[in-house]
């Protein structure tokens, strides 16, 4: 058990197990060996299914058709796909041959694709046709209209002079791309010696991926992870949901972030187990399905899905008795969510996760066996080589239960951001990556997660954090989602609002709500301003979008929305 030292919130991870010295293509030849006729992945939309030999042979032709079209290592490989069988031949692919994969979320307009790829330099873009109303082609042909007179492979576009080729899935490619079929056919069936070469050349603390910054305050910044990093982060996060490769992983999460990536993809394979991806992007009935058609007994998600699933009509239809544990992150679970999990889809030893882009991601993770009470209210303890501590302003440690902003040390911490030395240096000081979290560590090591450093707001010279309010608000019985955040004020300079949905067929009134807080935390505490939706604005991960939320509370009380 994992205590923290002196008194003081500082906890280290056990480092009893070493950590993992390997490349991602080295890792995957040694999963290969020990599962490779264990079946590994199951796509419920096309109705693939592979096992670790089909993954393999198929990661090594694409990996061999990127080198044909002149893919080399160190080059950035952009992906811009929801969750299709691709992503998961490119995510592998790219490692065996040393290039950066550039994950590209798929929600991004043609302004913000441009960003991301001229930030990072990449001179190829692996790109889906359209995801649900999105037409990506049609963005790509605006962007660089230069790919209408391009030989496929040589394209020279003013907006992305860095960008030379565009790999459209499916079939039938637009003027200027190659498919992704033909660069797996370019790949071909033969001898395996230069990738192997290629492999051998590499080093576990080489840079593998960039991954954008959500990006809900400020411009993204590309967090750069390398195979040493998520390889052990996400055996971290298997072995503590205790999976085997008997267990089938359900994986809804979006692949172009780390929940998926990493603690989806990356955690199934590091014990041989079964990756079940039920739709491209996250559908509730979709989901429910693949759970009960593959007995999937492992089940990833944010809270909002875990309650889609929950909420959807059709739910008692399905038997779900094979799952037992999984992950839940990205925002906080209420009690009575997490009650429902565990009792109505037999999810007993589903586990809370913390962490963030830039730690690979995961720092913190409840047990399975932890009380739920430890489940709701606390991202759990420290993870194995992992340490952490909550400072305050002057940077000094606090004594245990004190909040602070929480500082992550160890092999999970980011290379840096991508071009961007001067974000890296401020936020990576002595090794310590500063997450900007609010929080609190307990005698026991649990670590509870308080609130955003910036999402403070000063309310007539009274300070209220955000996740306290919400913790009340979600407590009502009749409120399923609560977020609270701040708006300009006149003579207080900011005054609490609050974004509420309503559990379905529930009716509840702003005054009755304001009544019911008041007895329950301070006056200046109680949301002024409060809003009753249908749902939220989310992130492709299911994060909430507290600056939409403002922005359109703004608009509707005509207050001029802070720049």
């Amino acid at each position: 058990m994992t205590r923290p030292i002196n008194g003081l919130s500082h906890v280290k991870g056990s480092a009893a197990r070493p950590l993992i010295d390997a490349t991602i293509p080295e890792f995957m030849a040694e999963v290969r060996r020990r599962h490779g006729d264990n079946l590994a992945a199951v796509f419920s939309q096309t109705g693939e299914r592979w096992t670790y030999h089909d993954l393999m042979r198929r990661v090594d032709r694409l990996a061999a058709g990127l080198l044909a079209i002149g893919v080399y290592k160190g080059d950035r490989v952009g992906i811009w796909s929801p969750n299709r069988p691709e992503w998961v031949l490119a995510q592998f692919a790219t490692a065996r041959i040393g290039a950066i994969l550039v994950n590209i979320n798929p929600s991004y307009q043609a302004s913000e694709l441009e960003y991301a790829l001229r930030h990072a330099g990449a001179s190829t873009l692996i790109a889906a046709p359209q995801f649900r109303d999105s037409d990506y082609l049609a963005k790509l042909r605006d962007l660089a209209p230069e790919l209408a007179r391009a030989r496929p492979g040589h394209l020279q576009a003013e907006k992305l002079p860095q960008l030379r080729r565009v790999v459209q899935l499916g079939p039938d490619p637009m003027p200027g791309a190659l498919s992704f079929d033909e660069v797996m056919a370019r790949g071909g069936a033969g001898p395996k010696s230069r990738l192997d070469g290629i492999t051998a050349s590499l080093n576990p603390d080489d840079a593998i991926n960039i991954q954008f910054t959500s990006g809900t305050t400020g411009r993204p910044k590309g967090a750069t992870l390398s195979h040493r990093s998520i390889i052990n982060n996400a055996i971290s996060a298997a072995r503590a949901i205790r999976l085997t490769a008997d267990d089938a992983l359900c994986i809804p999460v979006p692949l172009y972030h780390c929940f998926g990536m990493v603690l989806g993809n990356l955690a199934a394979v590091s014990y041989g187990a079964k990756m079940v991806f039920p739709s491209e992007g996250f559908d509730a009935l979709a989901t429910l399905k693949a759970v009960q058609s593959e007995g999937c007994t492992a089940l990833h998600g944010v809270p909002t899905m875990f309650a889609a699933m929950l909420d959807h009509p059709e739910f008692a239809s399905f038997d779900l008795r094979s799952l037992r544990t999984g992950i839940m992150a990205g925002s906080l679970c209420p009690a009575p969510l997490m009650r429902r999990v565990m009792e109505d889809m037999h999810c007993h030893g589903i586990t809370i996760g913390y962490g963030m882009t830039e730690t690979s991601p995961i720092s913190f993770q409840s047990d399975p066996d932890d009380p739920p009470a430890r489940r709701v209210s606390t991202v759990g303890r420290v993870q194995p080589h992992v340490e952490c501590r909550v400072v305050n302003k002057e940077g000094r440690t606090v004594p245990v239960g004190k909040q602070g902003q929480l500082l992550t040390r160890g092999y999970l911490v980011m290379k840096g951001y991508w071009n961007d030395p001067e974000f890296t240096a401020e936020a990576i000081r002595d090794g310590w990556m500063h997450t900007g979290d609010l929080a609190t560590i307990d005698a026991e090591g649990y670590c509870q997660i308080t609130g955003r450093a910036g999402d403070m707001l000063i309310r007539g010279g009274e300070n209220v954090y955000p996740a306290e309010v919400e913790d009340l608000l979600i407590s009502h019985p009749d409120i399923a989602q609560a977020q609270v955040f701040g708006l300009p004020d006149a003579r207080l300079g900011e005054e609490v609002a609050a974004w509420i949905v309503l559990h379905p067929k529930k009716s509840l009134t702003a005054d009755a709500l304001k009544d019911w807080c008041k007895d329950k935390i301070a006056r200046f505490k109680v949301p002024r301003h409060i809003c009753f939706a249908t749902d939220m604005p989310l992130t492709a991960t299911g994060k909430p979008q507290k600056f939409k939320m403002r922005d359109m509370m703004c608009e509707e009380l005509g207050i001029a929305a802070p720049s």
